[in-house]
């Protein structure tokens, strides 16, 4: 094993701020990594096309998407875990009657089974993003890596229930994220570490929400963002400020990966 270190960095909430701002700390704090000789990794729910900029304006090659089901290596797919495709249609079968639109993505670009449906623009605009074009047979000629379901909180519950192939986290009020039974950040991150030949005690991690639990308490050092859930705080090793408030910088420079 190399003594050398990794760092794992959430998109929302983590690098990116309320606004979808990349701060001007964050973007220091990663150089200076890369200086150190430290690699830097993105990890996040996102699909590969949805951060492409992000990744080009901070010089990251590495990544965990689709909360661990595509991974990506120096630029180089590492790891991919698609949907179950008849299962995927079976919850689609079931989605429609209950009048919950869907979206699915693969690691290029991403369609939905409704065209400008309320829920799905709601979301997606959080994001940032525009509302995906319409396609009800986009998820029926590709791999499906991740599909978003667009429903009210509560409603996941008969989906957990009845469609046991998957895996459910919210990441919105009105949207949660369909993932492979077992798939997790985490997941994605052995992937890489396995590559780079790093210990996990060499490994940290930056997130905020839900979908960072697994990842949090994964590495050897889980940093919770001020603005995190309460449910990532308590998963963390450490808490620093907000994302807004130079957190990542700050915490950086606690553990002693790079200087003030």
């Amino acid at each position: 094993m190399t003594d050398k270190k990794v760092v794992f960095l959430d998109i929302d909430g983590t690098i990116l701020d309320e606004n979808k701002q990349l701060p001007k700390s964050t973007r220091d704090a990663v150089s200076k990594l890369q200086a150190n000789n430290i690699n830097v990794a993105i990890a996040t729910g996102r699909a590969p096309f949805m951060f492409k900029e992000l990744r080009e304006e901070l010089k990251i090659n590495s990544f965990v998407s689709f909360n661990g089901s595509y991974v990506v290596f120096e630029g180089q797919k590492i790891s991919g875990s698609p949907l179950d495709s008849d299962r995927l249609l079976e919850l689609e079968k079931d989605a429609w009657y209950k009048e919950h639109p869907m979206v699915f993505l693969d690691h290029e670009t991403g369609r939905a089974n409704h065209g400008n449906h309320p829920l799905i623009q709601e979301s997606m605009g959080s994001l940032k993003m525009a509302h995906p074009p319409h396609d009800e047979s986009f998820h029926k000629q590709r791999d499906i890596y991740q599909a978003l379901l667009f429903c009210e909180d509560g409603h996941e519950l008969h989906y957990r229930d009845n469609h046991l192939g998957f895996d459910y986290i919210r990441w919105h009020e009105k949207a949660i994220d369909v993932l492979p039974p077992g798939g997790s950040k985490a997941k994605g991150i052995e992937a890489v570490l396995e590559r780079l030949g790093i210990s996990l005690e060499n490994s940290y991690a930056f997130g905020d929400g839900l979908n960072d639990l697994e990842m949090l308490r994964y590495v050897g050092t889980g940093v919770a963002m001020g603005n995190a859930v309460e449910e990532a705080k308590k998963a963390a090793n450490l808490e620093t400020d907000h994302v807004g408030n130079d957190g990542i910088h700050k915490a950086l420079v606690e553990l002693g990966l790079i200087k003030a």
